[in-house]
């Protein structure tokens, strides 16, 4: 039978997760709430010319 807390003692995290969560939670992408943002001011700008 599996002992679930000595399993979970023995555990690390992968490496890899850890590189991988830095990557994305560091990387500047553009994302649609940016988009959405950057046409909503276009628009207001071509309003008041």
């Amino acid at each position: 039978m599996i002992n679930f807390e000595e399993e979970l003692a023995k555990f690390q995290p992968s490496l890899e997760v850890s590189d991988a969560e830095d990557v994305i939670y560091n990387n500047d992408m553009t994302d649609v709430g940016d988009i959405m943002k950057q046409m909503l001011d276009s628009m207001s700008n071509t309003k008041e010319h």
